[in-house]
């Protein structure tokens, strides 16, 4: 197995490495696809920092109608909470949080204190929703989810950034708000869109740190990576940022030996999306197209999700970064 090495890491909204400035690889740990004992997971987080993972993430969502009943993940600020408390050097984050779930400035003050629970190991995933199941079941507003996500964003963006705001929008207002403690980063964690929409794009650019994308969303190919990396680059500079000011990261499905598909509600059922597969090797050369084409970060989504597929794919871990040393 490969062990950590140096890693590149946010600080102050730039990134910075010890060792090369190579695609940082992260996992998502598993939301339904089977009821996962919260011990069992914060030994999977803590067995991905072991094998050589850059980054763990978590899902925010509620409940998905699945074919086997209703099921839905651990909270997730309190589980980042927990993960960031049981680890030491990896990064986390939520893929992504909804800010439809918490009142803005509450949802900034969870943020600020897993970051300072993690000594600025947290990176911001931020998104509007799009399951409405959860959000009936919940009694969380569904309507104008866009127009909602921005005034949130604003809030969220600077309590973490600038520690205060005053704000009154049509849907949420801070009424002098102060954030503190801050987090340990003077500018806080870095925030990335989970969002490849115009409007979400259009609102969110000329701020953030990175953007995500879901895998079925490109097809989870490198080229279809590298066509909408394209799009969003010449959104960044219509935005007035240079391109390498924002990164480019997605989420890459992956089916080991074991899998037979992901019990998720994330994709339009009947699309032909074909995960990557192969051995260690070859998942890694495969890894390897997407940071060609650009990708600064990638979450793998695994199929199956457990603490055996951690564990070889520190293989392919191994196997990517040993390219590297040659």
């Amino acid at each position: 197995m490969t062990s950590s090495r140096g890693r590149a890491r946010f600080y102050d909204g730039r990134v910075t490495t010890a060792a090369s400035a190579r695609m940082k690889i992260g996992v998502q740990l598993p939301e339904v696809e089977w009821e996962v004992p919260f011990p069992e997971l914060i030994e999977m987080a803590r067995d991905a920092e072991r094998v050589g993972f850059d980054s763990v993430w978590y899902g925010d969502h509620l409940i998905y109608d699945l074919p086997v009943g209703p099921r839905g993940p651990w909270e997730a600020w309190t589980t980042l909470a927990a993960l960031a408390a049981s680890t030491s050097t990896i990064e986390l984050g939520p893929l992504v949080a909804s800010t439809s779930f918490h009142a803005p400035p509450m949802l900034a003050k969870q943020a600020a204190t897993v970051d300072a629970i993690s000594q600025g190991r947290l990176i911001v995933g931020l998104g509007a929703g799009w399951n409405r199941r959860e959000y009936d079941a919940f009694g969380f507003a569904y309507d104008r989810r866009v127009s909602r996500f921005e005034e949130a964003f604003t809030i969220i963006r600077s309590l973490l950034r600038d520690g205060e705001i005053d704000f009154r929008g049509t849907y949420y207002e801070a009424d002098r708000c102060v954030l503190h403690p801050r987090s340990p980063r003077p500018k806080g964690p870095p925030l990335m869109i989970g969002s490849i929409g115009d409007r979400m794009l259009d609102i969110t650019l000329p701020h953030v740190d990175a953007w995500n994308m879901w895998w079925s969303q490109y097809g989870n190919t490198a080229d279809g990576f590298s066509r909408e990396k394209k799009r969003v680059d010449a959104l960044i500079v219509s935005a007035g940022r240079p391109v390498g000011d924002v990164q480019a990261t997605a989420a890459v499905y992956v089916r080991l030996e074991g899998g037979t598909g992901r019990q998720m509600g994330d994709y339009v059922e009947g699309e032909e999306i074909q995960p990557l597969v192969g051995s260690a090797a070859e998942l890694a050369d495969q890894l390897r197209e997407f940071e060609a084409a650009g990708a600064a970060h990638v979450q793998l989504c695994v199929d199956p999700i457990t603490r055996d597929s951690i564990e070889f794919l520190g293989d392919v871990l191994a196997e990517f970064h040993r390219h590297a040393d040659h």
